[in-house]
């Protein structure tokens, strides 16, 4: 039984899915399995990742009968996963090569059950765009307000939360699960290191942002069922708080939005 599981929904994914897991590879943390969910790929991916599953027995390929999306991905392979501690890497995504040892170590030195890290925005070929800074901890009140917790850089402790699953009426999912998971401790705990790469697409629109933002909408009034004042609060906060992470970090950090 590894100490942490690894779950990375796949979803043609052949583009970057070698980088993702080359990342997890030379990790010098060695006790891990990574389950990696296809969500029924066409483009090749899957060669791909079964070529990784016959060098290392750790690396394990579950595939989905029928495109489910990926909070059902995702739930899939947590309800594979033996290790004690879940930690998400999706298929376009990179961790820094200390990035399991430095945060198990932090939880672990601190009895913490929810974790999180700074993290770096690349482009498609894997230049910079910009650090994602993150607080020191967050509640659940806090956390509606803005999502500092990149899901690339999320791990709990199963021991102290059991096994948290993703809610699958949202496109928010983790955002949903972060939340869930706040409502059993008080603080989730980030480590302001960068201790991953995030991808980010130039095909991404402001349409997509727009639609992003109506799914936040309806995560607190149909998934957290805030009623219209509360929802209509913490919505308004987000839309700011996201604008100035993004679009400004430097007076986010003088705000206290990212650390």
């Amino acid at each position: 039984m590894s100490i942490v599981s690894i779950i990375t929904p796949s979803y043609n994914s052949a583009p970057f899915i070698s980088d993702t897991v080359g990342s997890v590879l030379r990790q010098s943390l060695y006790d891990w399995e990574m389950i990696i969910v296809d969500d029924c790929s066409t483009d090749g991916s899957v060669e791909l990742i079964d070529s990784f599953v016959a060098q290392d027995s750790r690396i394990k390929l579950i595939q989905l009968s029928e495109n489910s999306g990926a909070a059902v991905a995702r739930n899939t392979a947590i309800e594979a996963a033996q290790g004690r501690y879940i930690a998400f890497l999706d298929s376009d995504d990179i961790w820094l090569p200390n990035k399991l040892e430095t945060q198990l170590q932090f939880m672990q030195e601190r009895d913490i059950a929810f974790s999180y890290s700074a993290y770096e925005k690349i482009d498609e070929q894997g230049q910079p765009l910009g650090l994602m800074g993150v607080p020191d901890k967050v509640n659940y009140d806090q956390l509606l307000k803005c999502c500092v917790i990149g899901c690339l850089t999320a791990i709990y402790d199963t021991h102290k939360l059991g096994k948290v699953y993703m809610p699958t009426n949202t496109k928010r999912e983790d955002f949903g699960t972060w939340l869930q998971i706040l409502k059993k401790v008080d603080y989730a705990y980030g480590i302001n290191v960068v201790q991953a790469h995030y991808r980010v697409y130039a095909t991404q629109s402001s349409a997509k942002k727009s639609k992003m933002a109506l799914e936040n909408w309806r995560l607190y009034r149909d998934v957290e069922q805030l009623n219209l004042l509360k929802a209509s609060y913490y919505f308004s906060n987000y839309a700011v708080r996201g604008v100035l992470r993004t679009k400004f970090p430097s007076l986010a950090r003088k705000l206290h939005i990212l650390d």
